[in-house]
C-alpha cells in the first residue's frame, strides 16, 4: 500500500480510487481514499451526492475536520494500524454510529438540485412537490480505502446478518482490491456483537 507522501502526490488533482457506494438492507456506506486539501472539493461533491452525514477516518488526518463540520458533516477519528483489526472500542463506536444513523434515522428532507435547475421559475407549491427525502450515508476512509475502511463496512454487513465471507465478496464487488488476506482471516472469525434488539453484547 502506498505511503502517505507518495499518495499525496497522486492525490493532487484526482482520486486514487473512485468512491465506492455500498448499500445493503438499511445501511449505506461510501468507501473512499483519504482526501487532501487540494482535492477536497471533489469529495464534498460526492458527499453531497450521496447525502453523507458522517465521515470516519481510520488513518492520520490529512485535512481539517472543520471543512466538513461547516457543511453539517460529522467527522469521527477512529484510527487503527493498517493490516490490524479495529479495537473493541472502535467496533463499539462504529456500530453505535451505524445504529444511530440507520436504525433510528429520521428521513432528512433536502432539495433535488438537479430538478431545481431544470425549472427555475417554479412557485412555492411546485417547489414543495420536488422536495425529496434522502437517507443518510456514512463515508469511511483509510489511506487508499482498500483495507481499514472496507473492514469496518464488512463488519457492519455481518451485523446486518450477512455471512462473513459473503460480506467480503460484497465489498470487493464494489471496491476491487479491498481487504487483504490478514484482514480476511480476521473477518472469517468475527462474531456478531449485537442481539436482535440491536444492542451491543458486552
Amino acid at each position: 500500500m502506498l505511503k502517505p507522501p507518495a499518495y499525496q502526490k497522486i492525490q493532487q488533482t484526482s482520486f486514487l480510487n473512485p468512491p465506492s457506494y455500498i448499500v445493503y438492507n438499511d445501511v449505506r456506506f461510501l468507501i473512499i481514499d483519504t482526501p487532501s486539501i487540494n482535492n477536497m472539493p471533489r469529495y464534498i461533491k460526492e458527499f453531497e451526492r450521496w447525502n453523507v452525514t458522517d465521515v470516519v477516518r481510520c488513518c492520520k488526518a490529512t485535512y481539517s475536520q472543520t471543512i466538513l463540520n461547516d457543511r453539517g458533516i460529522k467527522v469521527h477519528d477512529w484510527i487503527f494500524s493498517d493490516g490490524d483489526p479495529p479495537s473493541n472500542n472502535i467496533i463499539d463506536e462504529w456500530l453505535n454510529l451505524v445504529n444511530s444513523r440507520f436504525k433510528h434515522e429520521e428521513n432528512t428532507i433536502v432539495y433535488d438540485d438537479q430538478k431545481e435547475k431544470e425549472d427555475e421559475t417554479i412557485n412555492e407549491e411546485e417547489d414543495q412537490a420536488i422536495i425529496i427525502k434522502k437517507r443518510p450515508c456514512i463515508a469511511a476512509h483509510c489511506v487508499a480505502g482498500l483495507g481499514r475502511a472496507p473492514v469496518l463496512v464488512a463488519i457492519a454487513l455481518i451485523e446486518e446478518g450477512m455471512d462473513p465471507l459473503d460480506s467480503v465478496a460484497f465489498v470487493r464487488k464494489h471496491r476491487q482490491g479491498a481487504i487483504n488476506n490478514r484482514q480476511l482471516k480476521y473477518l472469517e472469525t468475527y462474531k456478531r456483537r449485537r442481539n436482535q434488539t440491536s444492542c451491543i453484547i458486552s
